[in-house]
């Protein structure tokens, strides 16, 4: 059997599609004579017409993309990228990162029964079934609200995450605002498009405090940030 033929045959028991995470778990590489075996999935899955792409780091079998798409709730392959599921999937992708690098991760309860990777929901990624209080309900409320939020060993916040899918950032930078005085990192998560608009509303005088701390990082980083960590993760297996 090829090298393709052990992708497809680890994609077609995955259930058509998978994240490239569990497609490296699932395909059977002992008798792969490279010690670069990932790289050969990824080759693999980017160079041959059997799958198709259906969010950076997320694949599929052509021959369930129809299938693939109707689960989805898209009717054009062109408008993947501006689905409703296009942003569970990078609050699925931030998450689980939040995992593999032993933080606790939290996502809004509104949003756990949303699919994030095909056959898996928010709230099957994210390991914290309510948020910790760690201050004022006042406060509290904006935290609850946040798409994803990694918490620390001493259940304090260490990273804050907007996935900013069509919004104009506001209201993402208004609850980053009101959470200003824990120390955490602020990340807005959107269309490498969307930047300099990003950048416009954040130099607003409102958020001059902090406007050093909020970083703005691409989907394509994501993605790319979370095959890494994947590719560490499967390497210490």
């Amino acid at each position: 059997m090829s090298q393709k033929d052990q992708v497809l045959l680890a994609l077609r028991k995955l259930g058509g599609a998978a994240g490239l995470s569990r497609l490296y778990a699932a395909t059977d590489v002992s008798s792969w004579q490279t010690k670069t075996p990932f790289a050969t999935i990824r080759r693999i899955v980017q160079t041959n017409g059997e799958f198709f792409k259906i969010q950076p780091g997320l694949w599929g079998l052509n021959e369930k993309k129809t299938e693939i798409l109707k689960e989805l709730g898209v009717k054009d392959e062109k408008n993947i990228a501006q689905s409703d599921f296009s942003h569970s999937y990078y609050q699925g992708l931030i998450a689980d990162i939040g995992n593999l690098r032993n933080f606790t991760t939290y996502i809004p309860p509104q949003d756990k029964n949303r699919n994030c990777f095909i056959d898996k929901k928010l709230g099957e990624i994210a390991n914290l079934s309510q948020i910790y209080d760690f201050t004022y309900p006042q406060i509290l409320k904006f935290a609850k609200t946040i798409d994803v939020i990694w918490f620390n060993e001493r259940k304090i916040p260490h990273s804050f995450f907007e996935v900013e899918h069509s919004t104009d950032f506001k209201n993402s930078l208004n609850k980053f605002y009101e959470l200003q005085d824990f120390g955490a990192k602020f990340f807005i998560i959107a269309d490498t498009a969307r930047k300099r608009r990003f950048e416009s509303v954040l130099s607003a005088s409102i958020y001059k405090p902090i406007a050093a701390n909020v970083k703005f990082v691409d989907y394509e980083a994501v993605a790319n940030l979370y095959e890494k960590e994947c590719v560490r993760s499967n390497s210490a297996i």
